[in-house]
């Protein structure tokens, strides 16, 4: 797979405990929206067990001038070093890797259900789909803790707002705890979740990512609606 230098731009809190860091998009280097990538420190002055990269979902969309991933801040080595660099810093990048990317023929709707970083490869698929005006509907489940820990949620909501095509249905597990009023959804998502929001649950593509365990609730809670596994995507983020 090839290797690309990258130049960190700028980074950016988009919610709390998370940074999205921006780097100027090389320009031999293509993607699909919802791949991702893995994402090489140089030289750095720590290192832990799972070595110098990790992989990243590329958040941005593929045709937009930045490349973009964001990730939660933890306190394992790489982050500490990747969330400490200065615009300026190089990095290295190899890929894309994946096949959680949307179908070419916009035959059938989609529903995604996330939570959290889950966001990431997401944001990429549906800001793509919209740029491009596809004729396919599209469901986002997004779901958090807080609207404080939801990244790029007042993005999503302006870019849902904008196209006819677009539904966004955030929730929160935990409302009661946030700093800011919250008049959506509240609770896990769940059928009867989907089935207040969705006119027909097995007419619909899947795309489910997010914690391994978090991904089994959710295809486990699909099997049980009667929907076939193979409408069912799945993108499962180790270390999350």
């Amino acid at each position: 797979m090839a290797s690309y230098q990258l130049t960190l731009t700028r980074k950016q809190v988009v919610a709390e405990g998370t940074l999205a860091f921006y780097f100027e998009k090389p320009r031999d280097f293509s993607f699909k929206a919802g791949q991702c990538a893995r994402l090489v420190l140089n030289d750095p002055p720590e290192t832990d067990g799972e070595g110098n990269g990790r992989y990243l979902s590329l958040a941005s969309a593929p045709d937009e001038p930045e490349l973009m991933m964001a990730t939660r801040i933890r306190s394992s080595a790489f982050k500490r070093v990747l969330s400490s660099l200065e615009p300026g810093a190089t990095l290295t990048l190899k890929g894309p890797y994946g096949d959680f990317t949307l179908p070419d023929k916009a035959e059938r709707s989609v529903v995604f259900l996330t939570g959290g970083i889950g966001i990431t490869p997401v944001r990429s698929m549906l800001l793509q789909a919209i740029a491009e005006h596809q004729q396919r509907a599209m469901t986002l489940f997004y779901a958090n803790r807080r609207p404080e820990d939801a990244a790029f949620l007042d993005e999503l909501t302006q870019a849902c707002a904008s196209s006819s095509n677009c539904t966004l249905v955030a929730t929160m597990t935990q409302a009661q705890q946030s700093s800011v009023p919250w008049q959506g959804e509240q609770g896990y998502v769940d059928q009867a979740m989907l089935a207040r929001h969705l006119d027909d649950l097995k007419a619909s593509l899947y795309y489910l990512d997010g914690p391994p365990e978090l991904v089994a609730a959710m295809k486990q809670m699909l099997s049980q609606a009667g929907v076939a596994d193979d409408q069912v995507r799945t993108e499962e983020f180790a270390g999350y």
